[in-house]
């Protein structure tokens, strides 16, 4: 049975993960994306864009599968891994849409995004956290 807080929860930590990738597939569906006049400019937007579209995409992940209370290694992994699952997969749907092509080197920037989110993360929590479990260590030491 489905309760109330198990549907909230489904929408809130699963719907953003769905629903980003759904916008992405979305995008990469178009034959004609929109350009910019300088070529090497949209070329570098256009990259820059995978980078921070996966980096998101990693943080939804992330989220999901811890409801955004800790940095493990393995939830990090395991965001890292379906990020790099959809962002192979979103590649390889682009060399059916015409006039688009799947290449390596998007998934290669498409993983650095979803890395630098995650180390991001790992980094900002670790910080966060590190602080309150040295008060529990002092805390024990003295008996209160």
């Amino acid at each position: 049975m489905i309760t109330r807080r198990s549907l909230r929860n489904l929408v809130w930590y699963w719907l953003p993960v769905f629903g980003w990738m759904g916008l992405i597939f979305f995008i990469s569906s178009r034959s004609n994306l929109p350009g910019l006049p300088e070529p090497w400019f949209d070329v570098v937007f256009k990259k820059a864009t995978h980078l921070g579209a996966y980096a998101i995409l990693a943080f939804w992940w992330w989220r999901a599968l811890t409801r955004g209370r800790h940095a493990s290694w393995p939830a990090l992994l395991g965001s890292l891994v379906a990020t790099l699952a959809y962002a192979v997969t979103d590649e390889y749907h682009q060399t059916f849409v015409p006039g688009r092509h799947g290449w390596a080197v998007d998934v290669m920037i498409d993983s650095a995004g979803a890395l630098l989110m995650l180390l991001v993360l790992r980094w900002r929590l670790r910080s966060v956290v590190a602080p309150h479990k040295a008060l529990g260590r002092l805390s024990k030491a003295d008996g209160t």
